[in-house]
């Protein structure tokens, strides 16, 4: 697998939109419940693609046939995933939030194994352990004293289970049932396959709204600053941040992504750290330079040893990635 600038373009805009929006759940924390953030960010999505993608939904019998598949990645990658994201970041931070996350890339490689039997090789193992030591750079700031008084929340197991959960999504993207590939695979485009996710999704963040209003939660704080928020994670971290990683896991596969997916939490810390005015240190580019060398290693070793990760059997797309048009 080679790098292009496309692909590492396309992959470095998902870890940079969903860092942003870790740092938009923790402000919100008080402002706007849980999963009534993540419920009005996903309606938002709906109402925007509608008018994109209302064809996609006709007829029904296209999305009633594959309905076992799209419930799955509607509910892991939209119901799931986000609701336990700000839940964890009721407790949490956005730094540990993005450190669990960042195990993203040891649990796509245990997935590949035992589901898929996709044995990762020596050099994407190392480069795995190089992309967590760069987060753990991030994290301790430098200092081993630092990284010893890190502590984990309840918030941090809410974020363990997202992960594993959109480690799961991301390979059913990359490696879909025969009747989401070649001829069989319906002809949805982006929006429209995204819009089918959503829609199956939506019901899961429903219910999770549902029990948290019905539990007592605090009305919305509406402002500038809560309207601003939702926008973002309903735009940024919502329709650019999926469209680009469905596009790169059809490109470079979901082991590849893995490694990209370790720049969120050093995004997260340089957000932080611009928040609150001060300078990156030493311990950033040190972080940078590992993380970044571990996706080297992996790619290098996909090229040399002529491993094709991207997609499933007789097809270079999946469900998030559409057609090109």
């Amino acid at each position: 697998m080679r790098l292009t600038p496309r692909l590492i373009l396309l992959l470095t805009l998902p870890p940079l939109m969903w860092s942003g929006n870790a740092m938009v759940g923790r402000l919100m924390v008080g402002q706007i419940p849980p999963f009534t953030l993540n419920f009005v960010r996903w309606v938002i999505v709906a109402v925007i693609l509608l008018p994109l993608a209302w064809r996609a939904l006709q007829p029904w019998s296209r999305i009633a046939e594959r309905w076992p598949y799209l419930l799955a990645v509607g509910v892991l990658g939209v119901g799931a995933y986000n609701s336990l994201q700000y839940l964890a970041l009721v407790s949490s931070t956005p730094v540990n939030v993005t450190l669990v996350a960042s195990s993203l890339s040891a649990w796509m490689m245990l997935i590949g194994v035992v589901v898929y039997r996709e044995h990762p090789t020596r050099r994407q193992i190392a480069g795995a352990a190089m992309g967590l030591i760069g987060v753990v750079f991030v994290v301790s700031r430098g200092s081993w004293e630092v990284l010893t008084a890190v502590r984990f929340v309840p918030g941090d197991l809410y974020m363990l289970l997202a992960t594993i959960g959109w480690a799961v999504y991301s390979w059913l993207l990359a490696r879909p049932p025969a009747h989401m590939r070649g001829a069989q695979r319906p002809d949805w485009d982006w929006a429209g396959l995204l819009m089918v996710q959503v829609l199956f999704g939506l019901p899961a963040s429903a219910l999770f709204f549902g029990a948290e209003q019905w539990s007592g939660a605090a009305p919305i704080q509406w402002h500038i600053g809560t309207v601003s928020a939702v926008m973002f994670a309903a735009v940024g971290a919502s329709l650019v941040a999926y469209r680009s990683w469905g596009l790169g896991v059809a490109e470079g596969g979901p082991a590849l992504a893995a490694f990209f997916y370790n720049l969120t939490p050093l995004f997260a810390a340089l957000m932080s750290l611009w928040i609150l005015g001060e300078v990156p240190q030493v311990h950033h580019l040190v972080a940078f330079v590992l993380i970044v060398g571990g996706i080297a290693v992996s790619t290098s070793t996909a090229a040399a040893s002529g491993q094709n990760v991207r997609t499933s059997p007789g097809s270079r797309r999946h469900p998030a990635a559409g057609s090109d048009r």
